[in-house]
């Protein structure tokens, strides 16, 4: 009789365990899912960060046109083609760069913008703003980009995220 009702012990050890390793497989995934989407945040904030410098590196290649204002543009304007290409085989004015530049950025930006190879971020857009004074020019580089996948998994926060690059010219 002993040997009868041990029999059946086993079974409902096994069933447990499946439980508990199923709950902890559960955990395991969110986790996983959880550090993806961080992942991608923090990509996304590199490559924001990595845009924005090459802009602070055009101005200060060009420094004088910066200075002049031919650099600034808004949060949401759109790419404009300035209709020719500062390529090596090229002289450009300085004028000239400055419109070529803010235009190769403004494309660089947004992943939706329909270039080939795409921008580096979701609906992502730039501004530049100079500003003198003290016969001290300052430069504002300002990247915002679409970050909602990510935030989802922290919770109900802020969609846009940006960043903002200051610096004395």
């Amino acid at each position: 009789m002993n040997g009868q009702r041990s029999r059946g012990f086993t079974l409902i050890e096994v069933l447990v365990s499946l439980v508990v390793l199923s709950i902890g497989l559960l955990g395991t995934a969110k986790l996983m899912l959880f550090s993806s989407r961080a992942n991608d945040s923090a990509y996304l904030r590199t490559q924001a960060t990595a845009l924005a410098y090459e802009m602070l590196d055009n101005i200060r290649a060009n420094r004088q046109q910066a200075i002049n204002g031919s650099y600034d543009t808004a949060l949401t304007s759109a790419a404009a083609s300035p209709g020719f290409a500062c390529v090596a085989a090229v002289v450009c004015t300085p004028p000239s760069l400055a419109l070529y530049d803010v235009y190769q950025w403004k494309l660089r930006l947004n992943a939706s913008s329909g270039i080939a190879p795409a921008g580096a971020l979701p609906t992502g857009q730039g501004s530049v703003l100079t500003a003198t004074a003290a016969a001290q020019t300052t430069a504002v580089i300002t990247v915002s980009w679409d970050d909602t996948v990510a935030q989802s998994s922290f919770g109900p926060g802020i969609a846009t995220q940006s960043i903002v690059l200051e610096t004395v010219l």
